[in-house]
C-alpha cells in the first residue's frame, strides 16, 4: 500500500460456541460499521472502488485454522483485500457452557481487528 488513507480497530466476541471465524467477522464488522468515506473515490486511481487496498490485521487467540477468511472476505464489499493472522486477541469464560450454542466449554473467544484502507 503507497497510501495509508484509514485505520479501523474493531473487536469481535463468540461467547457460545468457540468459532473463530463468527469473532472476527464481528471484529471486521465493529471495525468498519461505524464509518463512510464519502470522499474515497477523489483520492483513489481512476476514481474505482477496485484499485482501493484493504489490509485486515486479525489478533486470534486460538483455533487459527478453524479461520475462514472467505467467510470473512464478505464482509468487505469493495477494493484488494489481504489479510495477516497474528497470535493475540483473548480467550475468557463466558461464565457457562450451553450445549444448546454447541460449547465445547466456557471459553468467549475475542477477537481484534485493524482494517487498513488505502491504495
Amino acid at each position: 500500500m503507497d497510501k495509508l488513507l484509514f485505520v479501523e480497530i474493531g473487536m469481535g466476541i463468540d461467547l457460545h460456541g468457540q468459532n473463530v471465524t463468527k469473532a472476527a467477522v464481528r471484529a471486521v464488522q465493529n471495525a468498519i460499521h461505524h464509518n463512510s468515506m464519502p470522499g474515497i473515490r477523489s483520492v483513489l486511481p481512476d476514481g474505482d472502488l477496485n484499485n482501493m487496498k484493504v489490509n485486515v490485521r486479525l489478533a486470534v487467540p486460538a483455533d487459527k485454522e478453524a479461520l475462514d477468511l472467505g467467510i470473512v472476505r464478505k464482509e468487505l464489499p469493495y477494493g484488494k483485500v489481504s489479510f495477516e493472522v497474528v497470535d493475540g486477541g483473548m480467550l475468557t469464560t463466558s461464565g457457562i457452557v450451553l450445549a444448546d450454542k454447541e460449547d465445547r466449554n466456557d471459553l468467549a473467544y475475542v477477537v481484534i481487528a485493524s482494517v487498513e484502507v488505502g491504495y
